[in-house]
This record gives C-alpha cells, structure tokens and sequence, in this order.
C-alpha cells in the first residue's frame, strides 16, 4: 500500500538545497521532476524577494550544468535546472526508493517535501538510508492516500458520484443555493427522497476513505529520526 510522508530537513543537508541558496525571507518552490535520458531536472519558481544575483549565483555552482528561465509570469519567474544528481545522496536516495515527488518548498534554512512511497517499508529503508547517509531528516505526518479497496471513485457507486456531481455542477451547495432537491431529483428522473440518500451515502463514503482514512495512519508534528 503506497504511504505520503512530510519530510523536513536543512538546507545545507543536501545538494539542491545548497545549490539554491537563498537569502533570508526568500522561497524556492519545486514544481516537478522531469526525467530527460539519465537527469532529473527539477523546475522551481524562485520569490521575487530572492532574484537579485540568484541566476548567477546558481549558475556558478560546481554541481549545475545549466539554468535556464523557462517562463515569466505575473511576477512568477520559472526555472529549469540541469545539475549532476549523482552529488546528491538526498535525491539519489528519493531515485532509489522508488518515491514520487508530490511537492517541495525551500527557505533559506529548511526544506519540506512531500512524497508518495509505494510501501511502508519502501519508507523505512529510506529513512534508513538517510541515517546511515547523515542526512538530518525529519519526518512529519505519515498516511495513507486512500483505501485501497475504495478504488479510484474512494467507494463512490456510479449513481452516487453522478448525483454528487450533479449536485455540484448545478449549484445545490452553493449559497444561495441554486438548485432545489426536486430540481435535482428531476434532472435524474429520480424521487427527492432518492437524492437525498444518494448524497447522505456519497458524503458518508468521501469521508469514510479519505478523511478518516487519514486520520487512521500516522498524523505527527515533525520528530527527528534518531
């Protein structure tokens, strides 16, 4: 069953981190990793806070190959990077275990990610890893995406998902509402009793695989792997 985990350690710990030097107050946001032959290539969007001499400074670091501006957007600047990852026992490790990258974000100081690892015990050897690597690593929360037997619906049955939809599409939650049960009911050819069930049993099940599923599997403030 894969696990997502909350990872958190310093930026100096790891190569990227220290590639992408910060000043104080600024952020770094990985976006994506794209792999292109043997590289990963991370994209990342920098704070505006943090531009000034960031290019060249990153540009000069013995690990990169290549920085290019991908876009500039609303004041949103993206970055690509090609650097040597062999440097980087962190990402090496991530490579290894056979995790996803869900989502990176990068202060001057620290680094927090999320990733989704296909076991538990693909986790465990990971942090392992870290440890005999003298990564500091902290792991924060640990849980379960969903139920496996819940499939990619979470449980829904296809009348419940449709009238759920329904529902959402037509304006049923919103305030004002904008559409009345029986305008429900009769956009399915079904009675407002029938609505009614479907959508008390659709939200029950929702929550019931994803919500207390969470809740279920490990929730913890972040905790240094000893």
């Amino acid at each position: 069953m894969p696990v997502i985990a909350h990872l958190r350690l310093p930026a100096s710990s790891f190569e990227l981190g220290r590639i992408l030097e910060l000043k104080a107050g600024g952020v770094v946001e990985l976006e994506q990793m794209i792999p292109l032959d043997e590289k990963a290539v991370p994209l990342f969007s920098v704070s505006k806070s943090s531009r000034d001499d960031f290019e060249e400074t990153v540009r000069n670091h013995p690990s990169v190959e290549d920085i290019v501006k991908v876009s500039d957007h609303n004041g949103e600047r993206m970055y690509s990077l090609e650097w040597n990852v062999d440097r980087d026992v962190f990402f090496q490790g991530i490579m290894e275990s056979g995790a996803q990258l869900l989502s990176a974000k990068g202060t001057s100081d620290t680094w927090e990610f999320e990733l989704r690892f296909p076991t538990h015990d693909a986790l465990s050897e990971f942090k392992q890893y870290c440890s005999n690597a003298h990564v500091q690593l902290e792991v924060g929360r640990i849980y379960n995406p969903m139920k496996p037997e819940a499939g990619i619906w979470y449980g829904l049955t296809e009348a419940q998902r449709e009238t759920l939809m329904q529902a959402v599409r037509g304006g049923y939650y919103s305030i004002p509402r904008q559409m009345s049960t029986q305008d429900l009911a009769d956009a399915l050819g079904i009675s407002d009793q029938a609505v009614t069930e479907r959508l008390r049993r659709a939200i029950v099940t929702l929550v019931e695989n994803t919500l207390i599923a969470t809740t279920e599997d490990e929730a913890q403030e972040f905790e240094p792997i000893k």
